[in-house]
């Protein structure tokens, strides 16, 4: 029986069925936007001048250019560990009562986002204008575990898909802007490393998953 037949005679054609869930997916990609933090992200022959995600945002800061504003701001370094936490908590929303893991997942988050936390001598030291920001982003992820579980799922899923997108999209922005100028510094090539990949990968994996979930 055709389409328009089926429609004829007042019958409906059930709805196309959703794509599989794979429940790997989530906890793969948020290994990998945690692990990728720890992995290079300027690689350089020199292993003394290889970078990891956790120590660009200060090595950078040192940059003319940076201090000068022509960089993106060296804060979008810091946005993984932020946005990594705040997907950890967004995955237990609506859950008030019952079981342990959403609590062990906003426990979870609030502690990822500590790698973000500014060491004690730039708040001894430098401008407020260096760290505040990070303590804002911070507090904002323990402001949302506090509210989660009464945040609708459906909503928290939409919001993993905006701090999914800041997270690829920023930190990604800036490394590449910074990769040029600290190469013209070393006067020697300077690569972008596995970590900015895996950021990239586990980021947007949790951003398409979240609009998927979001749209059921």
């Amino acid at each position: 029986m055709s389409k328009q037949q089926s429609h004829q005679n007042g019958e409906h054609l059930p709805p196309a069925p959703l794509p599989p869930r794979s429940p790997a997916l989530l906890p793969l990609a948020l290994t990998a936007v945690f692990i990728g933090y720890f992995l290079p992200w300027l690689a350089h022959p020199t292993a003394g001048l290889t970078l990891i995600g956790l120590d660009v945002s200060e090595w950078v800061k040192f940059l003319p250019q940076m201090q000068a504003g022509q960089l993106p701001n060296r804060d979008w370094f810091y946005l993984p560990p932020i946005t990594l936490g705040l997907a950890l908590v967004w995955l237990s929303a609506g859950q008030i009562h019952g079981r342990w893991r959403p609590w062990l997942l906003r426990g979870a988050g609030l502690l990822v986002s500590l790698l973000a936390f500014p060491a004690l001598e730039a708040i001894r030291f430098e401008d407020a204008s260096q760290w505040r920001p990070r303590l804002i982003a911070i507090a904002l992820v323990g402001l949302a575990a506090v509210l989660s579980p009464w945040l609708p799922q459906r909503w928290a899923w939409f919001a993993l898909v905006a701090t999914s997108l800041l997270g690829l999209l920023l930190p990604t922005w800036a490394v590449l802007a910074v990769r040029p100028v600290v190469s013209e510094l070393l006067r020697d090539p300077v690569g972008i490393g596995f970590g900015v990949y895996a950021n990239a990968v586990g980021q947007g994996v949790l951003a398409v998953v979240g609009w998927g979930r979001g749209r059921e």
